[in-house]
């Protein structure tokens, strides 16, 4: 039996090549009572629709955008803060019509998405300085807007409050009596990681470690070191919930007690806080509402590319690159007291 196409869908209806494409492509411009018939047809004898690749050039659009991560998908997900920004940028774009393509920055292939995986726009999270991914992305003159990033010139932006955040857990720690307060950041920074190191600096002058993002265990030994110091610390302020929990873990291992003995602050304010045991005290960010407003903001960059694309008078000011940076706050659970007596 022969391949169906659209023409053998045109011949048995009756009508053009074009109206049959039209059915897939431009339901607008067809009655309801003709497409019905067209994909009727179609179904009957097999075809599935039009090549995707040859639409997407027809159309100027492919119908997906681009997330760039760094690292394996499995590792991103083991984090409960990044599988939920995650879920709120492919939803967001579920709500546009929009499909959600993932580039993995970092992992050695012949392929590099970032260069050759066809996309109307990408959103940069978290991404490495200097990433050759980011210059891809850059060079194909694609939409862009960058999250929990170093704004890029011209490239629109969304931003937690970090040095805010860390500022008042910081100042939450000294109002309680601590004055032997530790860090526990991440290992190599990220401008989030830096932005939270300058927010405890401000405010205090803290001994600290680092630690790898993964695995757990990273965080964990880097936990235990400072807490085997002889200058022990009464609080630890930590780079997110998931540190704050291989410390505690660690003070566990060595029969120190939480809050009596160690405060312990997180950041981030996920599901993992209030399942701790004591529930955590943390720095909370929406981090819902921020993959809303990145795939919001990027619609908006793609909208006037595509405005721009259609002549001097579509888009005469060109994209704007807006800075949006989100509020934080204390959220002050069981994790923190008043420091030990006898320190």
């Amino acid at each position: 039996m022969a391949k169906p196409t659209l023409q053998s869908i045109a011949d048995e209806v009756g009508v053009s090549r074009m109206t049959v494409s039209n059915a897939f492509s431009r339901p607008e411009k067809l009655s309801a009572d003709l497409r019905t018939r067209i994909l009727a047809t179609a179904e009957r004898q097999g075809y599935a629709g039009p090549d995707p690749a040859a639409r997407a050039l027809a159309r100027g659009r492919t119908g997906t955008v681009g997330l760039l991560v760094t690292g394996r998908l499995g590792d991103n997900v083991r984090d409960a803060v990044g599988t939920e920004f995650l879920v709120a940028v492919a939803d967001a774009l579920s709500d546009h019509g929009l499909a959600l393509t993932l580039i993995v920055a970092g992992v050695g292939s012949d392929v590099v998405p970032a260069r050759d995986v066809p996309m109307d726009g990408a959103l940069v999270h978290v991404s490495e300085p200097g990433s050759p991914e980011v210059e891809w992305l850059r060079r194909r003159e694609l939409p862009l807007l960058t999250v929990d990033q170093d704004p890029l010139p011209g490239v629109p932006s969304i931003n937690v409050d970090d040095l805010a955040g860390a500022r008042a857990a910081a100042q939450h720690l000294l109002a309680l009596g601590h004055r032997r307060i530790a860090t526990l950041n991440l290992d190599p920074p990220s401008p989030p990681s830096l932005e939270r190191a300058c927010g405890w600096a401000e405010v205090l002058d803290p001994a600290g470690a680092v630690a790898a993002f993964r695995p757990p265990e990273a965080a964990y030994d880097a936990a235990t070191r400072l807490l085997r110091r002889p200058d022990r610390p009464t609080a630890l302020l930590c780079f997110s919930d998931a540190f704050a929990a291989q410390a505690l873990r660690a003070a566990e291992a060595l029969g120190l007690r939480v809050p009596e003995d160690l405060s312990v602050v997180g950041f981030d304010d996920g599901p993992l806080a209030t399942s701790l045991a004591p529930a955590l005290t943390t720095v909370a960010q929406d981090v819902t509402e921020k993959g809303r407003l990145a795939v919001a903001g990027l619609l908006e960059v793609m909208a006037a590319a595509r405005a721009a694309d259609q002549g001097p008078d579509g888009a005469p000011d060109g994209p704007t690159a807006a800075r949006t940076v989100m509020a934080t706050s204390l959220v002050v659970r069981d994790s923190t007291t008043h420091p030990p007596a006898d320190s």
